[in-house]
This record gives structure tokens, C-alpha cells and sequence, in this order.
């Protein structure tokens, strides 16, 4: 099966510091989902944000979806991150904004007509359980609910590629199962997932392959709750 995300010796640094990824390499293929799991300051977020093009790479090639994303150019990158939805830890909603607008938000970005706008808004709301909820403001809602929000708006123009960056970090453990429930759901419609988490606890259960950070480095050490579970570096 081919790759969606294709990492060869990924290599980035910030300003003032050193490597914070340093010569990684990894594969994610079509229809996969898995998690990148390691302790905080381990490199997960960047390299979330270097698929996304939020962040471009010091070193190293990605590919992600058969593009070469050294060959992106500033004024391409909106139309690039249309095949990618991305799921925030702190939801990252306009709490002056209705649910309805907060999940339309892509698609008005997008130009989609208005009648076909709520037609995918309210299917994204039932796919996360929340249809009836378009009118109420955010605020209102509850730490899962709103994050179930942010889920609906990256999943509402249909990304072949959905990112999530510690979805379940401000969620109680009930509500972590159920949002990692609607992620392999959507995995399972033919999404390809990959979740960025601390919470080796709850995907210890889960049948999808580990790929492990520390100091900003692939590695086959894990935590003593993911021992039993495989790497595979690409």
C-alpha cells in the first residue's frame, strides 16, 4: 500500500536550539492509523507541524500524499492543507462563534456554497454525536463535547489525512475512550490517523502500530506499558 506520510532523515531545528527531530525517518501508509507517543519536549508536535506545513524541515525530505513538500510554495500551502484535518489539545474554537460556524469554518474558507455547507456541517455533528448542538455557543459545552467540536471541523471537507496533536490531554478517561473511539471510526471509513499522545495507558488496548520519539530521535525504548507493542521505522 502506498505511503501518505514519508519521512527520509528529518532533521529540524528552532531558532537559538538545537535539533529537535534529528534525522528521522518513518512511514505512514494510506489507511493507516497509529500513534507517536514520548515524553514532552520528544519532538511529536513538530513533526506534527512539519506534515501540515506549519513548520518546514532543516534537513531531510517529507513526502505526504506523493507530493514532495519541498516543492510547496508559500501560496500553495492553503490548497495543500485542504487533504488534512487537524485536531488541537486546547480545541483551539471561536467562543464568539456558534458550533455551526466553528465547524463551517474550513468550508466557507474553501468557498463551498451555503446550502452544501450545512449539509456537511450537520453530517460532521453526527458523526461525533452532536447534531442539535449548532446553535449553541462552545463555551457552553463540556472539555469532551468541545473537543468533539474541534473533531467535526477537521473531519467536515472530508481530509484524506487527519492529525491530531494530545487530543485527549485536557479530557477526563472516559471521554479520552470515546474521542479515540470516533478516530477509529473515522480510520475505519478509510482515513488515514495519526495521533500525537501522552495517553500510553488507553492505546496500550488498541491494535495500531507505536511509533516512538525520545530527544527527538525514533526509538525502539518505550514506556513498560507499551513494551508488548512493535515499531516499524519505514
Amino acid at each position: 500500500m502506498p505511503d501518505i506520510i514519508h519521512f527520509h532523515r528529518v532533521s529540524h531545528r528552532y531558532e537559538g536550539s538545537g535539533d529537535v527531530l534529528s534525522d528521522v525517518t518513518f512511514t505512514l501508509a494510506k489507511g493507516e492509523m497509529a500513534f507517536l507517543t514520548g515524553p514532552s519536549g520528544a519532538g511529536k508536535s513538530t513533526l506534527l507541524k512539519l506534515v501540515a506545513l506549519l513548520e518546514r524541515p532543516s534537513r531531510g525530505q517529507i513526502v505526504v500524499n506523493g507530493q514532495n513538500l519541498a516543492g510547496v510554495r508559500r501560496g500553495q500551502i492553503p490548497a495543500f492543507r485542504q487533504q488534512i484535518g487537524v485536531v488541537f489539545q486546547n480545541f483551539n474554537l471561536l467562543y464568539d462563534r456558534s458550533v455551526f460556524d466553528n465547524v463551517a469554518l474550513p468550508l466557507v474558507i474553501r468557498g463551498i456554497g451555503h446550502d452544501d455547507i450545512g449539509r456537511r456541517v450537520r453530517a460532521a455533528l453526527d458523526a461525533v454525536g452532536l447534531l442539535g448542538k449548532e446553535k449553541v455557543s462552545p463555551i457552553t459545552l463540556s472539555g469532551g463535547e468541545q473537543q468533539r467540536v474541534g473533531i467535526a471541523r477537521a473531519i467536515v471537507a472530508k481530509p484524506q489525512l487527519l492529525l491530531a496533536d494530545e487530543p485527549t490531554g485536557n479530557l477526563d478517561p472516559e471521554m479520552a475512550r470515546e474521542v479515540m473511539q470516533l478516530f477509529q471510526r473515522f480510520n475505519e471509513v478509510g482515513v488515514s490517523v495519526l495521533v500525537a499522545t501522552h495517553a500510553v495507558g488507553l492505546i496500550k488496548k488498541l491494535p495500531y502500530r507505536v511509533i516512538h520519539l525520545e530527544r527527538g530521535q525514533l526509538t525502539t525504548r518505550q514506556s513498560p506499558e507499551l513494551m508488548e507493542k512493535t515499531v516499524d521505522f519505514g
